[in-house]
Formats: structure tokens, C-alpha cells, sequence
């Protein structure tokens, strides 16, 4: 989202917004306040009884020319003669509210907010009302915050890209590799966001962005950057694997934003690309909201990328292809010159400025004072309530995986362990825990104070940091030697994977293995490995060592990730997380191109894919594994061994061969689908939560899939108790593959079935 090399962009939108309405003390930001200002009271525009378009159409025709400019760009400038204030549109709520951006601020009476585990640890809970629920919580505590002038409505959030490199220094910021699950994860957590609690659809609670559309997960890799990538995509995998995420949120969530990104797209930027800004996301999909740019992606297509030969052509050509708002200044600057050298025309800037006053109509904005409309009452008290400090640290414990227990390791007792060595760089952190595009949490549990809160401790950090340039091994090894068991917090944090940031190598970086090793190798009771990451770590070695007998991965778990931590390694909590991409071997960064955006393997050229879905090749760890301290066995109860697809008496498959058939013709118009009840027991001593993953392996066919996600759903039984999990699964959607020209179809023949060891085959036929 926001460049480093933005940062004064930043600063100087935090020094514009605090001379403006949005910094005065504990009043929000508003139009329409008609109580003060009872003339405009004749305004259309300021009478809520009036449907949007009608108010929309009424504010624009009032404003000149350069007023209307100055609502395309994410710092608004106030109308003072029609009561409309300034009004600073960049806030984020990736994982809470956050003060990135300079639209929401922790001062005064609201000092900080609930900060959940960084979204790839969530994604890991496989979790859909979870996901929701999170979303209700923070647009709640930002809908409080505005009351009290210290957010604003408008949140830049969730970035719903695909993680398609182990390496990429974002792929934190991301529900995971699946399209499937980064797709239930965008439209629930959107929906949590912006569903109001009147259930009014056609309003907003606050008002979401999916970001960063499209193909966009490089950042700094070898001194190539984001700002002038050209991401060479195939149709098929752009529609397989890229835009399902972004599409969800449209359609499924609602979304009241998208954001375009600032790489290029086969040549185009995306922010200058028509067919995929007006041509999809408004066209296709029917967009109800506003399109918004990365912050100076404008500028970069004119002087990073040289797309546009004049600043006028660039401004001409993100507006004219469908952007309504530029978050940086590039449009206040060049706008005018491009209307008077007739590239770009008044009626084209209405547009922009109409579905950025439409979402803002949506958000009550110009509906007078908030104190008089639906959220009202809220206030500081409705922010770190102890209910929503609870729920992060829920979150968090629900995200854990368990990758590695040996016989006699986790959970351990707190009853019997007099002394708990706690070592690594990791291992007292408070702020590393957030991840980035945090916010101030209410309060922070890092892991040695979650440790010892159960039983006593004895810490030493091993490195003086992350990096860890130079292990302090032999003092580790001393206060390993003495202790029942040793729990080492190792990892990374944002000086190795973040924004403007991919790794180069995925093993744990300086001195940690070392480290780790060398203190298993002295420890006479159990020896976890806490892995503290973005992305995945080749821990192959751990993963090996015999001493080294259990490993947790904890993501960045938010501001209670110490207490959640200690809650699963003593056994009060057990784990059911499930890893959300696949962690890869360092052999396959050695190999492959961060820049190779295909996602299927290309055995002529030695290439080996990209995720579960299409990687051919070895793993540390495989997508959706995970550990419990119980075990689950899973019965078939219920799932056809055929299903047959409806074809017109003329159909040519009626009268040869075909491998597949179209998903979106008369053949699916009656909406063919099936029931698969799976009998889950926990045959464990210990009560939990289970993942259940179905997964189907579709015929080879179009380039499909190795397996794919049709479906995920939790359950929580006690210890001999048994569920039933039903998964509704629809054959022209879930089964359907997409083939070389990027069109949706259903093979036919067999498509197994399975979950965990359980498979089950079924015949798609004619």
C-alpha cells in the first residue's frame, strides 16, 4: 500500500488532516451539519429522505470545476460554502484500526485499538464466521473512534492478493495461496466491515477496499520493485488464481472499494488499464463504490514506468479508464491541464467524483451529526473492551499450528515442569507480534510473559536480534542444560519480510539454526520450536532432529500472541490451525524466479509450479497441514458416486467425444449440485476443534489442478464425541476448472474426493 518511498506523503497527510476538521478534539469530521448550519437545509444534497443518486446528482451540479478535482484525490479539500469539511479518505483496519495512512490516529481519548494476529495467521483457523466476526469488531471500534474525530470511514483494507512466492514480503498481509479460501476470507471479513446491524444493505457501517488489483505480489526482489513490474500472466491463471479474491469481494462482499495496484499487468498498468478497471470491475461485476489507486501509483506510470510521455496523459489515462480516486496529489496537480488539453473531459471527472460522494452518502457523511444516526453512542468505552481483548487472543490460539509433536512433548504440564528455559530473539518481542499496517494495541502478552504465567522461567534472547549475526549459543546452552524443557521463539519480524521487502532466502536467517541445534542438542526434556513468521522458514533440519520434538508456527498472533501461545503449548487450548500456503524447501527459491508469475508446472523448462494446487516437487510442510493433540477419524455418511450434467438435445457432446463441458451454459443453468456428509469423531482423550478440508483431484484436463479446495468447515467435539460435517458442493462452481482462454468449465469423468486419508470417487457425466 503505502511506499516506503512515500514517507513524505505521509507525514505531510497527517499535517494536512491535523489543520483540519478531522484533528479537532473529539468532534468527527461531517457534512450537512444543518443544526449549525440551518441554510443548508435547502440543499437536495443534505436531505437524507433522498435516494443517493438523486443527492449525488444535486452536490455535483453545485460544484465548479476545480472543487470537483479536488474530491479525486484521497486528501478531499472542503467546500466551505455547501458545508463540506475536508476530509482525509486513507485509514487501514487490515488486522485492526491502524494509524498507517494519517485518516485514523491513537490520541487523546482513544489511545489504542484491538490488534488481531496479522491476517495469515487467521487465515490459518480456516474459519468463515470467524472472519466475519473480526471485521464486525474492528468496524465497530472505528465507528467509535470517528465519533470522537480520531478515524475516519473509509479503510484501505483487507488485501486479498494471493500468495504466490514463499519469498514475498507481503504474503503476511494475506488469507494464503488458495483462491478459494483468500475468497471466503475477503467477503466475510468485508461483510463484518460494512454490514450495519439494522441490516440496511443499501448503507454502510464503514466502508471496505480489496486491494491490490491485480497479479500483485512482488515487491523488492534483487532490486527489481513493484512500481515498474510487469507481471506476464496468463489468461487462465489470471482467472484461476489471481481474481477470484477480487471478485468475491465484489460480488459475494459488496465491497465499496477496489484498489488497483502498481505493478503492470501484460504491459498495462493496471491503473491505466480500461478492460480491467471500467471494463471489470465496473462492468463485469457491477461495482457499487469507488475505484481508488495505490498511493502515487500515477506517479510511477509516468516516471517509473514511462508509460505516458506527460503527466497530463497519465492523469488522462487512469481517470478515463475508470479511477475515481488517486491517493497521492498527482490529480490535483495535472487534472486541470489535462481538461485543457481535452484529454480528459468535465462529464468523465463526474463520473469519478459521483461514486466517490455516493460511498460517503452510503457512510452518512453528509447526513448531518453522527451523534443523531445509527452508531451514534459509541465511544472509547467500545473500543479494548475486555470481550474484544479476549477474542484477538481467541484468534490467535484458533490460528497456531502444531507442525511437529513428538511421543512425551506437547502439551505440557504445568504442574510438572519446575523450570522452563525460554529462549530466541522472538521470545520477549511485544511489537513484532503485530505484523505490519498495525495499529497501538490496547496492551501486549509477548511469549515470556505467557510462559510465565503458568510456570517459572529462565530467558536469554540467544541473538541480539532477528538477523542474528552471531549466536550466543554457549550462553543458551547453559540455561538450556539446567531447565525441564526449553521453548525457543525463533523467526522473523519486519527488518527481514515486510513491504518493499521480499526475502531472497527462506530458511531462518544469521545464526538461528545454529542456535537452535546447539541448544537441542544440550536439553534433557522437551524442545519446541516456535516459529514466529510471515511466511514459511525451511526448518527442515528441525523438522528432522529428534530433540527438536515439537514446532509450532504462530505467525505475527497480535497483541495477546504471547498468551495464545502459552495457551496451546501447556494444553489449554488445543491446537487446530492449518497452514494457509505451502512452506517449500530453500532449494526451491535456488530454482525458481520470484519474477515467473505462471502458476503450473512446465516440465519442459524444469519448472515446477507454484502452490499446492499446481508445485510438483518436494515440502517442509504441505498447505492445510496441521497437527492436533487429539485424533480425528472422518466416515463417509453421504456423497453420490455420479452426477449427470443436463445437455440441449443439440449439444455437440451428444454426438462425440468431449473431456469437458461449458459451466456457464444451459448445462448449469439448473444449478447441479451434491451433498457430502462426512462422520467426524474425536477418538482423542482430549475435547478440540477440528479443520475439516475437502478437496477433490479433477480429471487432467485444461491444465487442471493437482487437487483444489471445494470447502472448509470447524467442529468442535469432546473427547469420543462425534459430528457430522455436510458440505454443499455445486459442480459448475466448485468443480469447474478453468481452461486455456480463461473460460470456466466442468470436466467430465472422475473427480476423487478427499479428506485427510479418506477418498471418495465421483463421475461427472453426460
Amino acid at each position: 500500500m503505502a511506499p516506503a518511498k512515500c514517507s513524505v506523503l505521509v507525514s505531510l497527510s497527517i499535517v494536512l488532516l491535523c489543520f483540519g476538521p478531522v484533528c479537532s478534539q473529539a468532534q468527527p469530521v461531517f457534512a450537512c451539519d444543518v443544526s449549525n448550519n440551518p441554510g443548508l437545509k435547502n440543499f437536495s444534497f443534505c436531505d437524507p429522505s433522498l435516494d443517493v443518486k438523486a443527492r449525488v446528482d444535486d452536490l455535483v451540479a453545485r460544484l465548479t470545476l476545480q472543487e470537483k478535482i479536488g474530491w479525486l484525490v484521497h486528501e478531499a479539500k472542503g467546500v466551505s460554502r455547501l458545508g463540506i469539511p475536508s476530509y482525509g479518505w486513507w485509514s487501514e483496519a487490515l488486522h485492526g484500526v491502524s494509524d498507517v495512512g494519517g485518516g485514523s490516529r491513537f490520541t487523546g481519548p482513544v489511545p489504542g485499538a484491538t490488534s488481531f494476529p496479522q491476517v495469515l495467521l487467521t487465515g490459518a483457523t480456516f474459519n468463515e464466521s470467524l472472519f466475519q466476526a473480526i471485521g464486525k469488531v474492528v468496524s465497530t471500534e472505528a465507528r467509535a473512534m470517528y465519533n470522537v474525530g480520531s478515524a475516519g470511514l473509509t479503510f484501505w483494507s483487507p488485501n486479498v492478493n494471493i500468495f504466490r512466492d514463499p519469498r514475498w514480503g507481503r504474503g503476511q498481509e494475506t488469507p494464503g495461496e488458495d483462491p478459494l479460501l483468500s475468497s471466503k476470507y475477503a467477503a466475510a471479513y468485508v461483510r463484518g466491515l460494512q454490514e450495519r446491524e439494522d441490516g440496511d444493505k443499501s448503507r454502510l457501517k464503514v466502508a471496505a477496499c480489496c486491494k491490490h488489483y491485480t497479479a500483485y505480489d512482488l515487491d523488492n526482489w534483487k532490486g527489481i520493485q513493484r512500481y515498474n513490474f510487469n507481471a506476464v500472466v496468463t489468461q487462465q491463471d489470471m482467472d484461476d488464481t489471481f481474481q477470484p479474491p477480487f471478485k468475491s469481494c465484489v460480488l459475494d462482499g459488496n465491497v465499496a472499494s477496489v484498489m488497483c495496484s502498481y505493478n503492470q499487468v501484460n504491459g498495462k498498468p493496471t491503473c491505466g488499464d480500461p478492460d480491467l478497471l471500467a471494463g471489470v470491475i465496473r462492468g463485469e461485476w457491477k461495482l457499487n463504490g469507488y475505484i481508488v489507486s495505490d498511493c502515487d501509483s500515477l506517479n510511477e506510470i509516468l516516471y517509473a514506468q514511462r508509460y505516458t510521455k506527460t503527466p497530463e496523459e497519465a492523469a488522462a489515462l487512469a481517470v478515463n479508464s475508470g479511477l475515481d480516486l488517486n491517493c497521492g496529489e498527482f490529480l490535483t496537480k495535472h487534472a486541470q491541464a489535462a481538461v485543457d488539453r481535452g484529454l480528459l473531459n468535465e462529464t468523465t471527472i463526474n463520473r469519478a467524483i459521483s461514486n466517490n460522494f455516493a460511498t460517503m452518502m452510503r457512510l452518512g457523511f453528509f447526513d448531518g451529526s453522527p451523534k443523531n444516526q445509527l452508531y451514534g453512542n459509541l465511544g472509547p468505552k467500545d473500543v479494548c473492551t475486555p470481550q474484544n481483548q479476549e477474542f484477538a487472543r481467541e484468534v490467535a490460539r484458533q490460528g497456531i499450528v502444531l507442525l511437529k509433536n513428538g511421543p512425551g512433548s506437547l502439551p505440557l504440564s504445568p504442574t510438572v515442569i519446575k523450570s522452563l528455559a525460554v529462549i530466541g530473539p522472538n521470545a520477549d518481542v511485544t511489537h513484532t507480534m503485530l505484523g505490519n499496517y498495525e495499529g497501538k494495541p490496547c496492551k501486549y502478552t509477548s511469549p515470556l510473559q505467557g510462559l510465565t504465567a503458568s510456570v517459572p522461567t529462565v530467558y536469554h534472547p540467544g541473538c541480539s536480534g532477528v538477523s542474528c549475526g552471531a549466536a550466543q549459543v554457549d550462553a543458551a546452552k547453559k540455561v538450556a542444560a539446567a531447565a525441564d524443557a526449553v521453548v525457543m521463539v525463533m523467526g522473523s519480524d519486519q527488518s527481514i519480510e515486510g513491504e518493499s521487502l521480499d526475502r531472497v532466502s527462506i530458511t531462518l536467517p544469521g545464526q538461528q539454526q545454529l542456535l537452535i541445534s546447539q541448544v537441542a542438542s544440550v536439553s534433557k526434556g522437551p524442545v519446541i520450536l516456535v516459529v514466529m513468521s510471515g511466511g514459511g522458514m525451511d526448518v527442515q533440519f528441525a523438522k528432522d532432529d529428534p530433540k527438536i520434538t515439537s514446532i509450532l508456527w504462530v505467525g505475527f498472533p497480535g497483541e495477546a500472541g504471547g498468551a495464545a501461545i502459552a495457551d496451546v503449548i501447556f494444553g489449554y487450548y488445543n491446537p487446530s490451525g492449518r497452514l494457509p500456503m505451502t512452506w517449500y524447501p530453500q532449494s526451491y527459491v535456488e530454482k525458481v524466479n520470484m519474477t515467473d508469475m505462471n502458476m503450473r508446472a512446465d516440465p519442459t523448462r524444469g519448472y515446477p509450479g507454484r502452490s499446492y494446487r499446481f508445485y510438483k516437487g518436494p515440502t517442509v510442510f504441505s498447505f492445510g497441514y496441521g497437527l492436533s493433540y487429539s485424533q480425528f477419524n472422518h466416515k463417509l455418511v453421504k456423497a453420490p458416486t455420479s452426477v449427470s450434467m443436463d445437455l440441449e438435445e443439440d449439444h455437440v457432446c451428444r454426438s462425440s467425444t468431449c473431456r469437458s463441458i461449458d459451466a456457464v451454459g444451459h448445462s448449469c443453468k439448473n444449478n447441479a449440485a451434491i451433498e457430502v456428509h462426512l462422520s467426524v469423531k474425536n477418538v482423542g482423550r482430549m475435547g478440540g476443534s477440528h479443520t475439516v478440508l475437502l478437496f477433490s483431484s479433477p480429471p487432467e484436463v485444461h491444465g487442471a489442478p493437482r487437487k483444489q479446495l471445494l470447502g472448509f468447515e470447524k467442529v468442535h467435539l469432546v473427547p469420543q464425541g462425534e459430528g457430522v460435517v455436510r458440505f454443499n458442493v455445486d459442480v459448475c462452481k466448485h468443480l469447474s476448472l478453468v481452461d486455456e482462454k480463461g473460460n470456466r468449465n466442468v470436466a467430465l469423468g472422475e473427480h476423487v474426493l478427499h479428506v485427510g486419508n479418506l477418498k471418495h470417487s465421483l463421475n461427472v457425466i453426460i
